[in-house]
């Protein structure tokens, strides 16, 4: 580890106290003037930091460039200090972490990225990724099953990324199956599931999960067609606060962008490690807004069985089952479950 990077974890651990440059040099076994040199590099990157005479250094509380050394002391996981890759600028995380799992990367490797250039979102749509305002995580993981189940893992790290949120910000969402997270009507969080396969043998040998959470995207600086769809946890002020309660929440050390990464890191990892208990279908089904709706249904295929469905064909949202897919009636009585496709809300009544 680098002296800046020694620097820059001591002060995300103590992060809004102040530290002095003896304490710093003593504990990182490391002269005062690397130190100070180390701490003139981190202002050059952005990172907020106060020097307050004769009591040392402070990295403010509102500082939230996004870091490994930030991250790793809210992650539980004792071995992930070499599985966590952040980037500034990248076209895609989840096409940076096939590439390394390609490589040999190993499971419950995590790549992050401040931005974003190409972020892509299901079924090859672009995934709008400014810097400073989002978080941009993808993960590889095991396969614990074969493609046909992707949906149940899609459906995990839906509420995953609910619970992470909730835990660290108190503000709870809503899932619109099968990945999208939703804050009141505005869509906060999209996921995508990818497979890595073995050229030679066609097998899937890891499984890529992108995720996607607008943090502090303002409506203005989304693309004009996204902006009466799109939100942000605190974009805007569109949250579940006043102004007062939303000053004491940014404000806080233990609410930020690396704070949010780190748990989300936790909970993927340990819905990941129990996928097959299906223990999180009951929360999936609790946080879904879908149920008991029409809804419109736009598959990926197009025609499905009999059904022409290209053009989308009404049905109300029944059930979730184990497997994450959703259970729905057609107008004429017949039941189906859906694997694949997407779904809107219709406004009418069934």
């Amino acid at each position: 580890m680098s002296t800046k990077a020694k620097v820059l974890k001591a002060l995300e651990e103590n992060k809004g106290k102040t530290i002095s440059g003896e304490e710093l040099a003593n504990s990182l076994n490391i002269s005062r003037a690397a130190v100070w040199k180390a701490i003139q590099e981190l202002r050059k990157e952005g990172y907020r930091i106060d020097a307050v005479t004769r009591k040392g250094y402070c990295l403010t509380q509102n500082s939230d460039i996004l870091s490994a050394e930030g991250i790793l002391p809210y992650v539980k996981r004792s071995n992930m200090s070499d599985r966590i890759h952040v980037f500034k600028t990248i076209p895609s995380t989840n096409l940076t972490a096939k590439k390394m799992a390609l490589d040999g990367a190993p499971f419950g490797t995590v790549v992050i990225a401040e931005e974003q250039t190409k972020g892509r979102g299901r079924f090859g749509r672009s995934f709008h990724s400014p810097p400073l305002s989002g978080i941009y995580i993808s993960f590889i993981l095991e396969p614990r099953f074969d493609m046909t189940k992707s949906v149940l893992i899609t459906t995990a790290a839906s509420v995953a990324v609910c619970k992470a949120i909730e835990k660290v910000t108190g503000i709870y969402c809503q899932i619109k199956w099968v990945n999208d997270i939703f804050m009141g009507e505005k869509k906060i969080c999209g996921i995508l599931t990818e497979a890595v396969s073995n050229f030679e043998n066609g097998q899937i040998e890891h499984i890529v999960i992108g995720i996607g959470i607008n943090y502090s995207t303002n409506t203005s600086d989304f693309p004009e067609e996204l902006q009466k769809t799109a939100g942000s946890l605190f974009g805007d002020m569109h949250t579940p606060y006043n102004d007062n309660q939303l000053k004491d929440l940014v404000s806080n050390p233990s609410i930020s962008r690396n704070r949010l990464i780190a748990e989300v890191i936790n909970q993927i990892l340990d819905i990941n490690e129990n996928l097959e208990s299906r223990d999180f279908i009951p929360e999936y089904k609790k946080r879904s807004f879908v149920l008991g709706k029409e809804i419109l249904i736009i598959p990926a295929g197009g025609a499905q069985g009999e059904r022409n469905l290209s053009e989308g064909t009404t049905a109300l949202a029944l059930d979730i089952d184990q497997d994450g897919g959703l259970v729905v009636q057609y107008r004429d009585g017949s039941i189906d479950t859906l694997n694949s496709g997407e779904i809107s809300i219709r406004t009418t009544s069934y």
